[in-house]
C-alpha cells in the first residue's frame, strides 16, 4: 500500500516530464508511420492490367539462373524478365495494401490505452498535439480524451450528459464560461462600474442578491445597487473554490464557494448567463453567507 502511495505522489510529481515524454513518443509513432507508408499513386485499371500480367507470367516457368542473369540485364539498362517483374509487382501489391489498409502504428493502438495515454495532457498540449499531423490530429480529437480532460479540470457531476457537439464543443464552452465567471471578480475587485455595467445583460427581469440578503430587480436597479456597493467598499479580491458550471445552449449557471478571508467563513455564489448577440450576459446573481452547521440546526428547528 505504501509503495502504490509513494508510486503515486512520485507521477503527481512529474507529470509535465510524463506529458513532455507522451506527446514525444506519439510524435514519433505517427512521423515513423508517415514515411514507412509509400507514396505511390494506382488506380483500379492499373492494379487489373498488371494482376493480369503477372497470372499469365506465372504459367511461365522460372528458375533461379533466370533470375540472375535478368537482374544483371536490367544493371546493363536491359529489360526486365519475368522473374524481376514478378517481385517488383508483390512489392508494389504489399504498398497498396498497406496504403488501403491504412495501417499504422498509431491506429493499431487499442482506443482505450490512447485515451489513457491523452488523459494525462492538459488543455495546450493536446491542443498542440492535435497540429502536429493528421493522425495526432484524428487522435487528440476523440470525445472521449476531451471527456476524460472536463472531467479532470471540471466536474465529474455531468458524467451522465450526452453533449450534442460532442466532449470537445462542451469543453471548450465550459472553459468559455469558466473565463467569463473569472471575469466578474476581476471586475469587482477593480471596482469598475462600467465594466459591470456591460457585464449584465440589459433586460427588465435581470436580478441580483447581495449578501445582505436584499433583492434588486430590473436592470438599473442592480447596477445601481453595485454603484453603491463600490462606493462603501474597498476592491475585494474573492478566493474562489469549488467551481461548477453547466451549459445549455443559451443558457449557462456557476455554482462556487468564495473567500474573503479563509479564516472567516466563505458565501455560497450562484451565477446565471444568458448567450446573446455572441456573448455571455449576467442576468442573475446570488450571494449569501455559508452558515455553520450549528446556525443550521438552529434554523431547521425554526
Amino acid at each position: 500500500m505504501e509503495i502504490a502511495y509513494s508510486l503515486s505522489i512520485a507521477l503527481q510529481s512529474h507529470q509535465p516530464l510524463i506529458t513532455a515524454i507522451i506527446i514525444t513518443l506519439l510524435s514519433l509513432l505517427a512521423v515513423r508511420s508517415f514515411f514507412k507508408r509509400p507514396h505511390h499513386k494506382s488506380n483500379v485499371t492499373g492494379t487489373a492490367t498488371s494482376s493480369a500480367k503477372k497470372q499469365a507470367r506465372e504459367a511461365r516457368p522460372s528458375s533461379s539462373c533466370n533470375h540472375t542473369s535478368n537482374s544483371a540485364a536490367l544493371l546493363n539498362g536491359g529489360a526486365a524478365g519475368p522473374a524481376e517483374e514478378d517481385m517488383v509487382m508483390a512489392d508494389v501489391s504489399k504498398a497498396v495494401a498497406e496504403m488501403q489498409s491504412g495501417a499504422s502504428m498509431m491506429e493499431q493502438l487499442v482506443p482505450e490505452i490512447t485515451t489513457h495515454a491523452l488523459s494525462y495532457l492538459d488543455y495546450p498540449s493536446l491542443c498542440r498535439l492535435s497540429m502536429t499531423n493528421s493522425l495526432m490530429r484524428k487522435a487528440a480529437n476523440d470525445d472521449n480524451a476531451w471527456k476524460a480532460l472536463y472531467h479532470k479540470d471540471f466536474t465529474l457531476e455531468q458524467d451522465t450528459v450526452t453533449p450534442v457537439n460532442g466532449w470537445k464543443a462542451y469543453y471548450a464552452a465550459t472553459r468559455a464560461i469558466m473565463n467569463v465567471n473569472t471575469e466578474f471578480f476581476n471586475i469587482i475587485k477593480d471596482m469598475s462600474l462600467s465594466a459591470m455595467s456591460r457585464f449584465w445583460l440589459n433586460a427588465d427581469y435581470v436580478k441580483c442578491i447581495h449578501a445582505s440578503g436584499v433583492l434588486f430587480s430590473g436592470y438599473n436597479a442592480v447596477i445601481q445597487s453595485w454603484q453603491h456597493a463600490f462606493n462603501w467598499e474597498q476592491g475585494v479580491d474573492f478566493q474562489v473554490r469549488d467551481v461548477r458550471a453547466r451549459v445549455l445552449t443559451n443558457m449557462a449557471w456557476i455554482t462556487m464557494k468564495t473567500y474573503v478571508d479563509m479564516d472567516n467563513g466563505a458565501f455560497n455564489m450562484t451565477n446565471i448567463f444568458e448567450f446573446h448577440h455572441g456573448r455571455w450576459y449576467l442576468v442573475d446573481h446570488h450571494c449569501s453567507e455559508m452558515l455553520a452547521d450549528g446556525d443550521i440546526g438552529q434554523q431547521i428547528v425554526h
